[in-house]
C-alpha cells in the first residue's frame, strides 16, 4: 500500500463524518449518558471514556478489514496477477465513486450494502446494550468494539473498497486509516454537537466532499486502467 492509497481511506473517513454524524453522535450519547454525573460533568474525566470507545470502534475496522482482505487474497490468487491487478484497481475505483456519489447526496440507493452486515449485527447488538450503563474505561473499549459493526452504508463501502489492497494486513491498515479519519469528529461530537450537526446538514459541503471522493476515484480508474491496458496489448501481441 502507498502513501496515497493510506491518505484516501483517511480522507474517506474524514469525509463521511458529514454523513454519518447523526449516527456517531447518537452512538456517543448513549456512552456519555450511562456514565456517573461526576464524570458526564467533567470533560477531562470523560475524555478517556470516548477515546476508549472510538479505539474500540475503530478496532472492529480493521478486523473486518483484515477478514475481507484475506477473503479478496484468496479469490484473486487464482487469478493471473496481471489481470488481477486490473480488475482490482478498477473495481476499488469504481466503488471510490459510488462512494462520492453517496456522500454527495446524488447516489442513496448505496446504502441499502447495510443489509450485507445486518445478520451480524442482530447477532451482535445485544452484547452491546449489555454493557450499558458503561462504568469503566475497558467496558467503553468493547461498547465501541460491538457498535462498530453496526450496518452503515459508507462503512461497508469502504470495507468492499479496502478489499483491493489485496491481503489481510493491507485491507486491515486501510480500514485502520479510515478509523483515523473518523476520529476527530467522533472525538469531539460531543463538545461541538451544535456546530459539528449544523455543518452535517450543509448540501453544498457535502457536494464539494463527494466530488473530491469523485476525482479521486476517477483518477485512481485512469491510473488503474492506462498501465495495465497497455501490459495487455503488450503480452496478445
Amino acid at each position: 500500500m502507498d502513501d496515497l492509497t493510506f491518505f484516501i481511506a483517511l480522507s474517506i473517513g474524514a469525509l463521511s463524518t458529514l454523513h454519518c454524524l447523526g449516527m456517531c453522535s447518537g452512538i456517543i450519547g448513549a456512552l456519555t449518558v450511562s456514565l456517573p454525573s461526576e464524570i458526564q460533568n467533567n470533560r477531562r474525566k470523560m475524555l478517556p471514556f470516548i477515546v476508549s470507545y472510538n479505539f474500540g470502534r475503530i478496532s472492529s475496522y480493521v478486523l473486518a478489514g483484515a477478514i475481507i482482505g484475506s477473503l479478496s487474497s484468496s479469490v484473486f490468487s487464482m487469478i493471473s496477477p496481471k489481470i488481477g491487478h486490473l480488475i482490482l484497481g478498477t473495481f476499488a475505483a469504481t466503488v471510490l465513486l459510488l462512494i462520492g456519489l453517496h456522500l454527495a447526496g446524488w447516489f442513496p440507493k448505496l446504502i441499502k450494502i447495510e443489509t450485507i452486515g445486518r445478520p451480524v449485527w442482530r447477532r451482535l447488538e445485544p452484547y452491546g446494550r449489555r454493557l450499558l450503563p458503561v462504568k469503566s474505561i475497558k467496558q467503553a473499549f468493547f461498547f465501541g468494539a460491538i457498535w462498530g459493526w453496526l450496518p452503515c452504508g459508507l462503512v461497508y463501502s469502504t470495507l468492499l473498497w479496502s478489499a483491493s489492497g489485496g491481503s489481510a494486513s493491507e485491507s486491515a491498515l486501510l480500514m485502520l486509516a479510515f478509523g483515523l479519519g473518523t476520529l476527530p469528529t467522533t472525538l469531539f461530537a460531543g463538545m461541538l454537537s451544535g456546530w459539528l450537526a449544523k455543518l452535517s446538514r450543509s448540501p453544498n459541503l457535502r457536494k464539494v466532499a463527494g466530488s473530491i471522493i469523485m476525482i479521486v476515484a476517477f483518477i485512481s480508474l485512469f491510473f488503474a486502467l492506462v498501465p495495465e491496458s497497455h501490459k495487455l496489448l503488450h503480452l496478445a501481441r
